[in-house]
């Protein structure tokens, strides 16, 4: 079943290739089907859509889920790693939630990114968000700290605690673990 749902007005989406991504493991270990939602907490604007189907991942979605986590200061879509949206997958698995994902920061322009490394130590300058390969989440209802202790537990990649901003960075970069 190919479910999206943007629930919410948005430009025409631009196509990418995403069916012949290769994929961290062997697919045929995959569900047959996964799902993602997620709510951006600055637009306004959420997603419930599956993102990879029979052996594949789904165009059309993982465009959609592009748009959503676009760099909300600019609007500039940026090409998110399909890695990251098995991560997600996997952490809503462990945690045995379905609630979306609550958005803070996913795709970030070099533009973005420079201007907020300026401003803030804790932004490296070369973040893996202007890759596509990063996001900032909560999830309603969920502890940071347990969130963050799921996160670590799936072990594929960075995951920071930010309890001052409310929020947890994951990433598909090299696993490294930091906050408390």
């Amino acid at each position: 079943m190919r479910n999206i749902a943007l629930l919410s007005a948005g430009a025409a989406l631009p196509s990418r290739a995403f069916a012949n991504h290769n994929v961290t493991g062997v697919v045929d270990s995959f569900p047959s089907e996964m799902s993602l939602s997620f709510s951006n907490l600055h637009t306004g604007e959420k997603l419930k859509t599956t993102f990879f189907c029979e052996g594949n991942f789904v165009n059309e979605s993982m465009d959609a889920i592009c748009h959503l986590l676009r760099d909300h200061r600019n609007n500039e879509v940026g090409k998110m790693s399909p890695d990251l949206m098995l991560l997600l997958h996997d952490l809503q698995q462990t945690l045995e939630v379905d609630q979306p994902f609550e958005v803070i920061s996913g795709y970030r322009s070099p533009a973005t990114n420079a201007m907020l490394s300026q401003r803030s130590s804790k932004v490296a300058k070369k973040s893996l968000h202007m890759q596509g390969k990063a996001v900032d989440i909560r999830i309603p209802g969920i502890r940071l700290t347990d969130l963050h202790r799921a996160a670590r537990q799936i072990d594929r990649g960075g995951v920071g605690l930010y309890t001052g901003s409310r929020f947890v960075h994951l990433d598909t970069g090299r696993p490294r673990y930091w906050g408390s």
